[in-house]
């Protein structure tokens, strides 16, 4: 096949074509070779481009990434050891992008939900083709491209119109590289049905703490009328690896989605989240914590389309930077002029522990309509020291004092999880976190 090919994409596009006619899910080949041939024209995206401006990609341009073969058999002792393994019994692991069935259980669920990884599942990959079939030339983001590419396999959810599922179902997306550079392209398809309810923990980690990989995922959420999403985004991964993320929301009448992510680990990590209130009365919660440390860079970046009246939209983003290391957090809230008694507030919040740690944030609202509720803000400080002085008065060493004040700030972003067992484990785990001096 000839691609137009830009000289920062060619090794992708090589690797493709030599892959291309071997990948999985034959009914999509149609669909890669056109994302292909879009993200060759594309290129990756540059420090030039304003939504990068202070995000650099090109480490994933001069680092030869493998597609790893089948998971290591040591894997599975492990994998019963990972941090997230406790949340939920209801799990649907994957290791770099591929389906594991024996670190997977789905027993539990009602017998309605469809819990499957997407290469096995015909209504996922017939939504797939419809989602994606009209998207290349409109689509500006290279990752996104680039995962409906080269994406073997991932995980399907459809939570059928007015179940309840009681148990949150997890989603395991496990790295294992065994000492080489390696890059997979997980994928997650989740449909809620009308007056459907779910909670979906969706965790990246990786086996071992400094192997360099790159993985590329991309979530996608469908939301019925009056369905309602409660999801967690758990990133702990190497701190040598690269991570770019997208999520994207579609929401219909008086749904209501709920999202907190939570970043440890990594050395370059990008998550985007992009939700469409396309129909009156829906409602969008992001909330996000990031703990950055040594030289380690994290860019959030989040855009909220209000299409609707009466729809409403919260976010909460917290980060704490310790050493050199770099925070980004870009927030838009766009407001259409159709979107009348919008409610929408935006606050960016951010804990420097270094002199050298740097922040940069930049929360935006662009409106056009004019009977609205709307708030944005960004705050960048450091530790009081008279709050530090207090602690040290009570004879609280000043290292602890520091960890006490730290979790503090950092305790905010998850206060408002709803499930006790989900909100315990991560509030310890950022904690434990903090006291061992990673961030």
């Amino acid at each position: 096949m000839m691609i137009d090919t830009k000289s920062d994409t060619a090794g992708y596009v090589d690797l493709f074509k030599s892959l291309d006619e071997n990948m999985s899910i034959a009914q999509l080949r149609n669909i890669r070779r056109e994302a292909i041939t879009r993200f060759a024209e594309l290129g990756f995206p540059t420090t030039r481009n304003e939504e990068w401006k202070y995000t650099s990609v090109l480490p994933l341009q001069s680092e030869q990434f493998l597609i790893p073969g089948n998971e290591p058999a040591w894997l599975l002792g492990w994998a019963a050891k990972d941090r997230f393994a406790t949340l939920s019994r209801i799990r649907l692991v994957f290791v770099n992008g591929r389906y594991s069935a024996k670190l997977s259980e789905t027993e539990g669920l009602p017998r309605q939900v469809i819990v499957q990884n997407i290469k096995s599942s015909l209504p996922g990959i017939a939504l797939i083709k419809d989602r994606l079939a009209d998207s290349y030339e409109s689509e500006a983001n290279s990752f996104v491209l680039m995962n409906a590419a080269f994406f073997e396999d991932g995980a399907y959810l459809e939570i059928p119109r007015n179940v309840v599922v009681e148990e949150p179902i997890q989603i395991v997306y496990l790295t294992a590289n065994e000492g080489k550079p390696t890059m997979a392209f997980p994928r997650t398809l989740i449909v809620a049905g009308e007056n459907a309810q779910a909670t979906i923990i969706e965790s990246y980690s990786s086996a071992e703490e400094d192997c360099i990989y790159f993985n590329n995922a991309f979530t996608d959420f469908v939301l019925g009328d009056n369905a309602n999403l409660n999801h967690y985004r758990l990133g702990f991964e190497s701190f040598k690896a690269f991570h770019i993320s997208t999520s994207r929301v579609c929401m219909s009448v008086n749904s209501h989605f709920s999202s907190t992510s939570v970043n440890i680990g990594g050395a370059l990590v990008r998550n985007d989240i992009e939700a469409d209130l396309a129909e009156q009365g829906a409602h969008c919660t992001l909330n996000g914590l990031y703990l950055v440390d040594g030289k380690r860079h994290v860019d959030n970046h989040t855009n909220i389309q209000h299409r609707a009246p009466n729809c409403e939209s919260h976010e909460l983003y917290k980060g704490v930077l310790d050493d050199h290391s770099v925070g980004v957090f870009n927030g838009k809230v766009y407001v259409h002029q159709d979107a009348q008694k919008t409610d929408a507030k935006q606050t960016n919040r951010n804990l420097l522990l270094s002199p050298d740690a740097v922040i940069n944030t930049k929360p935006q609202l662009e409106i056009y309509a004019d009977d609205v509720r709307c708030t944005h803000g960004a705050t960048v400080g450091q530790l009081d020291d008279d709050h530090l002085f207090y602690l040290r008065t009570r004879g609280i060493p000043k290292e602890e004092a520091r960890s006490i004040l730290t979790y503090a700030f950092a305790a905010e972003a998850l206060s408002g999880i709803k499930e006790p067992e989900i909100r315990d484990h991560l509030q310890k785990l950022v904690h434990n976190t903090i006291r061992q001096g990673e961030a």
